[in-house]
């Protein structure tokens, strides 16, 4: 058939963007047992996690960080600049850092890990009862159950080992001893240190008390140690700019969170107020080095003013020259405070900081006033001159190292008080009820997920599943429905009888009851009644006598069809022959009880003669040719003249002559077969040929020139998402 023909069958149907909303809640109700099951299951699963997880409670302090009160003795206005406050966020950072919870993990021994040696989830339903309440045992560095008591005062291990974990056991005599996979490193008497050959593994244990339960000993790298701490760690600001940190810890473990969350507020209490000392003792050292040069100094003005004051006898200054005198003293004062000043704020900032510029203007504005005082006092006279010079060395020194003195006694009070800008508010208290699992919320979370991914499941599986599902889909590529065959609950019920009686029996070819036969009202055989009426007018205008049934692919129903819609025919008087063409796997004798000694294959073949292969069945008038046995070239002896005589003398005897074929989309036979049918109809399955498949497959006939007069939409299911459903109807006779 050309190809103007197959594009004229073709009928495209309108586009339906559209979501049909009403179809998409049929899919679930069609699958509500599906969700239902899905649903109930994960909320079985979740109930079984939420009893059996294991709880993780929740510890919090409250810290509060102050703004420093002061400033650094005798440098009041360069506070801010010296002494600036940090941020929250810093504070935080701090809190988090490996400088705090490295400490934290020295002090409590967190990197020695003594655990059983168990499977993590199988292994809780067998491990030994845990120890009674208010019974001491290790919180860090040791285990202990109703069976096991081992603490660990020293594990030391190269650094390539840290994070390896060892087995911890007992030997015959109950000491203990360590191994590394198979290979033992250590062991000997309980009391003593233990080390390996090479002395790089050290082990000292203090409690030793073995169970029936191998322990596993770990010494963590060091970021393991902090990275677990951290791992369970949180800190948040309460409120906004309030300086007030919540700390909290999670873990399993009440009492061990508790000394950790506690460990770790005094560990950041002491940095702080270590951070703090660190500065004033830093302008210590810095006072202890200019302090004795200041005494020489002082000491070497004092010397020089006593040699004048005896070479020139006593000299009285003016009040005026006094007055001078007091004002240049104060200002050199002023002048050695800031250069002292300069000196610490160079060490902190460079000169375009506006601290350090602010001092440099204020140094140079001194400077000003002083060159003023240095001239007027060139104006006096040159005793005069002298004595002043002399006199402002003594005191200038002397009030600079009084001052320096002061300063120092101060910073070494301020080092000792320091209390610095941190302060534990809250110690750390464990929530009596566990913060996870929330068991409500993940039994609910866990039936909505199992309801969500079953319903996600079977609209996915709709959107991928192009199967046909109603007869329009057939229609709307140009191939008309000859008839729409429910899928019949009896017929199911005879199969898996059959099947069952199979297995039992161990036989391929137990008998299929015929459903026209055993249920003749059933809906299905109502179907085929409705085909036959068709079939007369479809066949008006054939060639022969012949109809080929077929199907684009195995288990679409052709061998159901064929035997029923036969059985149909026959039932009003017709004179209907069967063939089983299927000769590579057909198994329509099974329908009409046949043994399938001799059929198709062995005639075609010449091993057999035409009065040998046809068998009477159950069915008045109803005739059956098997299929034989399997040849080894199907296709050549459908295309041997035999074949074509035997159609054309089939076709004079009988009134129909049925072929069934195997799938046109596997084999060729059905595209053989055809060319010698009056008549040729393709059987789809609903729900698992799809409408391009069917398509295909009668593309294929036209190519090898057999019409396809139309299909036969088998084993349609009773779905809300079918509209397709007259078949729900059953129409019974009265039996009143």
């Amino acid at each position: 058939m050309s190809n103007e023909t197959t594009t004229s069958r073709v009928r495209s149907g309108p586009l339906d963007d559209e979501i049909d909303l009403h179809r998409l809640f049929a899919l679930l109700i069609d699958a509500k047992w599906l969700i239902l099951g899905s649903t109930l299951l994960a909320l079985l699963l979740g109930g079984l996690y939420a009893k059996f997880a294991t709880p993780i409670y929740k510890a919090d302090a409250l810290l509060q960080v102050e703004k420093k009160q002061g400033a650094m003795a005798g440098l009041e206005e360069l506070s801010l600049a010296m002494g600036q406050e940090q941020s929250v966020a810093a504070e935080i950072a701090i809190l988090r850092s490996r400088m705090v919870l490295g400490n934290v993990v020295e002090q409590l021994h967190t990197d020695i890990v003594v655990r059983p040696d168990r499977d993590p989830w199988l292994g809780r339903f067998t491990a030994p009862e845990p120890v009674a309440p208010g019974v001491p045992r290790p919180l860090f560095a040791g285990y202990r159950d109703s069976e096991t008591f081992v603490t660990v005062k020293q594990f030391i291990v190269p650094d390539n080992l840290r994070g390896r974990a060892f087995q911890l056991t007992a030997d015959e005599q109950g000491r203990p001893q360590l191994r590394l996979g198979e290979k033992k490193v250590l062991g000997g008497p309980v009391g003593q240190v233990l080390r390996s050959e090479d002395e790089s593994i050290v082990l000292e244990l203090g409690e030793w008390q073995p169970g029936s339960e191998a322990l596993t000993l770990t010494r963590l790298t060091p970021l393991q140690a902090v990275g677990a701490i951290r791992g369970g760690l949180t800190v948040s600001e309460q409120g906004r700019d309030t300086g007030i940190l919540n700390v909290g810890m999670t873990g399993p473990d009440k009492e061990r969170i508790q000394a950790v969350l506690d460990a770790i507020a005094e560990n950041y209490l002491l940095q702080n107020i270590n951070r703090q000392a660190a500065e004033a003792e830093q302008s210590l050292e810095f006072l202890n080095k200019q302090l004795p040069e200041l005494k020489a100094e002082l000491t070497e003005a004092e010397e020089q003013l006593n040699a004048y004051r005896l070479e020139s006898d006593s000299v009285d200054m003016e009040m005026e020259t006094e007055s001078l005198l007091g004002r240049v003293v104060s200002m050199e004062s002023k002048l050695n405070e800031l250069k002292i000043k300069e000196s610490e704020v160079s060490a902190k900032f460079t000169k375009e900081h506006p601290a350090y510029r602010t001092l440099l203007q204020q140094r140079r504005s001194l400077e000003q006033e002083l060159d003023q005082l240095n001239r007027q006092i060139d104006q006096l006279p040159e005793t005069q001159q002298q004595i002043l010079r002399l006199m402002r060395d003594v005191e200038v020194n002397q009030q600079i190292y009084v001052g320096l003195l002061n300063r120092a006694q101060e910073l070494r009070i301020m080092k000792a008080s320091t209390v610095g800008n941190v302060r534990i508010i809250d110690d750390a208290v464990v929530h009596p009820a566990p913060v996870q699992p929330k068991k409500g919320l993940v039994v609910a979370l866990s039936a909505l997920f199992g309801l969500m991914a079953s319903v996600g499941y079977v609209l996915l599986q709709a959107a991928l599943h192009r199967g046909i599902q109603s007869p329009e889909q057939l229609e709307e590529q140009g191939i008309p429905v000859y008839a729409a065959v429910p899928l019949s609950e009896q017929q199911q019920k005879l199969d898996r009888v059959v099947a069952m009686m199979r297995r039992r029996k161990r036989s391929k070819h137990e008998p299929i009851p015929l459903l026209a036969v055993s249920d003749p009202a059933d809906l299905a055989v109502e179907a085929l009644r409705s085909l036959r009426t068709s079939l007369h007018f479809a066949m008006m205008e054939a060639s022969n006598k012949v109809m080929m049934i077929s199907g684009p692919s195995p288990e679409v129903g052709k061998s159901f069809i064929s035997a029923n819609l036969a059985a149909v025919l026959a039932q009003v008087g017709q004179k209907v022959l069967v063939i089983d063409a299927d000769m590579r796997k057909g198994h329509l004798h099974r329908y009409f009880e046949n043994q399938n000694d001799v059929g198709l294959s062995d005639l075609l073949s010449g091993q057999a003669e035409h009065q040998q292969v046809i068998h009477e069945t159950e069915v008045e008038n109803l005739h059956f040719i098997p299929r034989g046995q399997i040849p080894p070239n199907p296709a050549e002896l459908l295309m041997h003249a035999r074949f074509k005589a035997l159609m054309e003398r089939l076709s004079a005897e009988y009134d129909l002559v049925l072929v069934d074929t195997p799938p046109i989309l596997a084999v060729t036979d059905a595209a053989i077969i055809g060319q010698q049918a009056g008549t040729s109809l393709i059987v789809a399955r609903y729900g698992m040929n799809s409408a391009k498949e069917v398509d295909v497959s009668v593309h294929r006939f036209e190519q090898n020139k057999v019409e396809i007069k139309g299909a036969i939409l088998n084993a349609i299911e009773r779905r809300a998402s079918n509209e397709y459903g007259y078949y729900a109807y059953h129409y019974d006779s009265d039996k009143s």
